[in-house]
């Protein structure tokens, strides 16, 4: 069990591009297991490789409805509904800050398994919801990006307030 220091905003290594995974061996069984091991800790219900410092196009969700944790290399959203749902969200690297962002209630996600084997995956709500969050991350858009300038703005100001009040 390894649990790796998580990447904190705003450090610019939340704004780069994951790269995609080519070698499925027992280093990214392990890079898998260290960011559940990390987002348990945290706690969390999706992380992604960047979020411990490693650009690698992994993610790993664990949500509350779900037996057990999933791990998708490589995601891509290959369909999203019309239709939109709002939901609160945050993340492991602004702890203690969340806001409403509006995202598409269904999508469908293409991936690799650890061994590499290929699956398509619908989601709707919540599932839908962190799909595209961590992907987002994947691909350098930190979950603030989403919201207005205005609350935007407001969100960094309280993550500030509680990071000073910690210290």
């Amino acid at each position: 069990m390894t649990i790796c220091p998580i990447v904190r905003f705003p450090d610019q290594r939340l704004r780069q591009v994951a790269a995609p995974v080519t070698l499925f061996d027992e280093d990214l069984s392990t890079l898998a297991q260290d960011i559940l091991d990390s987002m348990r800790a945290a706690p969390g219900i999706g992380m992604t490789g960047p979020h411990i410092g490693v650009a690698q196009r992994v993610v790993v969700l664990e949500l509350p409805d779900a037996p057990q944790p999933q791990t998708y290399v490589n995601p891509e959203i290959i369909w999203m509904s019309e239709e939109t749902i709002r939901q609160e969200e945050g993340s492991v690297s602004m702890p203690g800050v969340t806001d409403l962002i509006e995202r598409a209630a269904k999508v469908r996600v293409q991936y690799q398994d650890l061994d590499g084997e290929t699956h398509v995956e619908e989601a709707e709500g919540l599932r839908a919801a962190c799909h595209q969050h961590e992907i987002d991350q994947l691909n350098g858009i930190f979950w603030i990006q989403r919201l207005s300038s205005l609350r935007r703005k407001r969100v960094v100001a309280r993550y500030e307030k509680l990071q000073r009040l910690q210290r």
